[in-house]
């Protein structure tokens, strides 16, 4: 039987679609073992919205994080197969995730931008896909499609080390480096040996693997890469990072590791991490159709609901810089009221008009708000706003005292650790600094009541928004002292 191009657009944009809103059972199971276990409140809290957060997604059918990534798929194509098609397998693959970004019921959001030395242009579609192809024996297809948030793409880590070097304390060394932006709990991928662009494409393709470890561990004579993996494992929960970086027994669900041949002179090293909203789906086509996605068998989901009973509620429209010098790292509020959002291109635009004098832009004022830093996903049906977590607040850190000084803001919410310098500069301004939980996106859509367009909205996702909340749920992580909670959790 001939592969027809039609089935595998089809399957391509089905298995895109499935895993905006669909996490793996594997992935639940073990978040769900990570919160039975956690003794760190606040840590446990930010587990059990990410929990709360799936089985809302996945009833939904909307997106588990407002970035819905950047596209890898893996192709074993079987020697044998015989193509009916006019596309190559690149521009198929591309035409499905242009689909699946596009769907009317579920429109993900555009996040790849083309020209990325000048212009970073936005292709609108999420187009090009990142695609790994190999030629094997065989007369089928086998793919494994996936969307890599940012976040942990961005704490990809890599070195050449010595051959004797050990590699579990370097990786031990990276952990801490990599903060908490890359949204922990997750999964490590590690590559050891080949080249530097094998052990790259080696860390990420072990991402792709079921997490496993805890059969790893019942084994009575685990190979020594097994052994690596339980020692790794335990090693780096030990670090004490935590989920969100707020501390607590879980920062890694399993740690996976490749590796291949090398040069005798050389040991080649890579991490890479997947966050909390991890995305994959593996599946085989063989000429007779597109592919059968699987079943969800909504029973693995548990049964939690939000206890709003220790955080404190906050009205943002009678908030002053006296009120928050009464709240300390660690406190959980409730927010209502307006805030108003930015992220990296809003700022740099800012930044142009403020240093030209041109003062912000009509409609603007941030005077005595929050800024949220967040992209959020177009709204679908009645929604007010689709999917909009909280963005990596660190990328801002180079605005944020000119933000403070000149807009008259609040403080900030984000994801992920502040710099020393933002830090100070929020202490310096009597502001605080508070985070959403990464991984909870459509959760915190949520809490949102009404959202309008107020500035740059050519900018797709990096336009900033005026949104009225109702008890979004935050944390405090920079206190107006200065107190930083990431700084005792990630050293």
């Amino acid at each position: 039987m001939k592969i027809q191009q039609k089935h595998v657009i089809e399957s391509v944009a089905n298995a895109l679609q499935y895993i905006s809103y669909y996490h793996s059972p594997d992935f639940i199971q073990a978040m769900v073992n990570a919160y039975e276990k956690e003794t760190n409140q606040s840590a446990k809290n930010a587990i059990a919205q990410i929990l709360i957060n799936s089985k809302m997604s996945a009833i939904g059918q909307r997106p588990m994080c407002q970035d819905t990534g950047i596209v890898n798929v893996f192709v074993e194509v079987g020697m044998d197969v015989v193509w009916a098609a006019d596309l190559s397998l690149e521009d198929m693959i591309n035409e499905g995730v242009r689909r699946a970004f596009t769907n009317e019921n579920n429109p993900l959001r555009a996040s790849i931008v083309e020209d990325p030395l000048f212009s970073r242009t936005n292709t609108k579609d999420n187009t090009p896909a990142v695609i790994h192809m190999k030629v094997v024996l065989g007369n089928k297809v086998d793919f494994i499609v996936a969307a890599k948030g940012c976040g942990s793409e961005n704490k990809a880590k890599f070195a050449v080390l010595q051959p004797d070097d050990n590699v579990t304390d370097w990786v031990l060394k990276m952990i801490p480096t990599m903060g908490a932006g890359w949204c922990p709990p997750g999964v490590i991928g590690i590559g050891v040996g080949g080249t530097a662009e094998k052990a790259m494409l080696m860390a990420k393709a072990s991402l792709m693997e079921s997490i496993d470890i805890q059969d790893i561990a019942q084994k009575p004579n685990p190979s020594n890469l097994e052994k690596l993996r339980l020692e790794l494992m335990e090693k780096i929960n030990n670090l004490g990072i935590g989920a969100q970086g707020l501390g607590g027994l879980t920062t890694v669900l399993d740690v996976k590791i490749q590796d291949y041949p090398s040069h005798a002179a050389s040991q080649a090293v890579a991490i890479i991490p997947n966050c909390a909203a991890t995305r994959h789906l593996h599946f085989s086509m063989d000429g007779s159709g597109a592919a059968t996605l699987p079943e969800v068998d909504m029973s693995v989901y548990p049964d939690l609901e939000m206890d709003y009973s220790k955080y404190k509620k906050v009205d943002l429209s009678t908030l002053t810089r006296q009120q928050m010098t009464q709240w300390n790292i660690g406190d959980t509020l409730l927010l209502t009221g307006i805030l108003v959002t930015g992220r990296d291109a809003a700022h740099q635009r800012l930044k142009q008009m403020l240093d030209s004098g041109k003062g912000l832009p009509k409609g603007v004022d941030f005077n005595n708000k929050f800024i949220y830093y967040v992209g959020p996903v177009d709204a679908v049906g009645d929604e007010v706003i689709g999917p909009a977590g909280p963005t990596t607040a660190t990328r801002m850190d180079k605005f944020t005292d000119m933000m403070l000084k000149e807009t008259g803001i609040l403080g900030m919410i984000g994801k992920a650790e502040r710099g020393a310098a933002a830090t100070q500069s929020i202490k310096k301004h009597q502001a605080s600094y508070l985070i959403a939980v990464g991984g909870a996106a459509y959760l915190i859509s949520k809490s949102i009541k009404k959202a309008k367009k107020i500035a740059f909205a050519e900018m797709g996702m990096e336009a900033i928004y005026e949104f009225e909340v109702k008890d979004m749920p935050v944390t405090v992580a920079v206190d107006t002292q200065g107190a930083n909670i990431h700084v005792k959790n990630l050293g």
